[in-house]
């Protein structure tokens, strides 16, 4: 069953809460960018599902955008359409409605991910794209040592990718994302290279899975980091990762066709 927030956040999360920095801190990367409109090449409308703040939809399409979130529909910038308020699990539109369908960094936050992908699936005449990550990685991530409760919680919320795959049938491709180590879109794999970026409350709070953990435990996790990059223990550790260009960690891109 789809439960919402007081401002209308649909799933896990309650972006009334957390979201109002979100629009400064997750902004679209161009070169995550570049590889979705590749991959929604051909289409003139897309729907795109949980829209947020309007991160990475592209002015070469015709966007509708779905976005239950109050305050993320409010963060929107004025040259992006407004928002659908809806929900994944229930979209508003008749069957085979649009080009394609897309949805980035949201899947894992729906209440119910299978019946949110096969609406994609069902309003979409061609590709359904989503931006995700592999739960199965989400642990190799250096951040596991200092805030396991965090991408535990990412983790257990993230979809297996061949349940997405399944959801949607038809013929699905799965391709590894890299992640820039200048990379603007503030995940927390975005920071492989600038660990003291999460030092940042407004940063941690930019990541969802962070508001799965109390505020104590937030702080402990926040303190080893930091007690570690004033040692060098972090960088004796995973220094080498500053000078690593791209980071190809647990994001990834699905792209599924009829």
């Amino acid at each position: 069953m789809t439960t919402r927030a007081v401002d209308g956040s649909a799933g896990d999360a309650d972006y009334g809460r957390i979201g109002g920095g979100y629009s400064a801190h997750r902004r679209p990367e161009p070169r995550i960018a570049a590889l979705i409109e590749r991959a929604l090449a051909g289409a003139r409308t897309v729907v795109n599902v949980g829209a947020g703040a309007g991160s990475y939809e592209s002015t070469a399409f015709h966007v509708t955008p779905v976005e239950p979130s109050a305050s993320m529909r409010a963060q929107r910038p004025a040259h992006l359409p407004p928002a659908v308020d809806a929900v994944a699990e229930r979209l508003p539109f008749p069957d085979a409605a649009f080009d394609a369908a897309m949805t980035t960094f949201s899947v894992h936050q729906w209440s119910g991910p299978t019946e949110g992908l096969r609406e994609m699936r069902r309003v979409a005449r061609g590709p359904v794209v989503v931006l995700t990550c592999d739960p199965a990685r989400v642990r190799d991530f250096w951040l596991y040592d200092y805030a396991p409760g965090v991408l535990e919680t990412e983790a257990r919320r993230y979809p297996a990718l061949d349940d997405i795959t399944a959801a949607l049938g038809g013929r699905a491709d799965i391709t590894p994302v890299p992640i820039p180590a200048d990379c603007v879109d503030g995940f927390n794999e975005a920071y492989y290279a600038r660990p003291e970026r999460l030092l940042d409350p407004a940063a941690r709070q930019s990541c969802s899975a962070w508001s799965f953990v109390d505020a104590e435990q937030a702080r402990r996790s926040t303190e080893r980091l930091r007690a570690d990059l004033d040692s060098g223990a972090w960088d004796e550790r995973y220094g080498r990762l500053r000078r690593q260009p791209f980071l190809e960690g647990s994001l990834v891109l699905v792209r599924a066709v009829p």
